[in-house]
């Protein structure tokens, strides 16, 4: 009997761009990269200004702030950030 995932989800590309999307909903003048990592688990770099100043757990709770959506419920879609990098450009 092979293994059956029930209900795995959209694809990695569409959970990239929704989040990709959600950041620079939250933050327009941000540069957004997005990798997958594994199921629900994704590598984020945010290029924007507007961390100038802050330290970088403000930087951080900035990012988080605009995909909370995408990690909250019961099957949220985004699991685990494994790594999140912010810089200023």
């Amino acid at each position: 009997m092979a293994l059956q995932i029930i209900n795995a989800g959209p694809p990695p590309e569409e959970i990239v761009a929704r989040i990709r999307a959600a950041i620079e909903g939250a933050m327009p003048e941000a540069s957004v990269d997005v990798r997958p990592q594994g199921p629900g688990h994704f590598e984020i770099t945010v290029i924007d200004a507007a961390f100038e100043g802050l330290n970088r757990v403000k930087q951080q709770q900035l990012v988080y702030g605009a995909i909370t959506g995408l990690m909250a419920g019961p099957s949220p879609l985004v699991h685990a950030v494994d790594r999140l990098e912010c810089r200023v450009p």
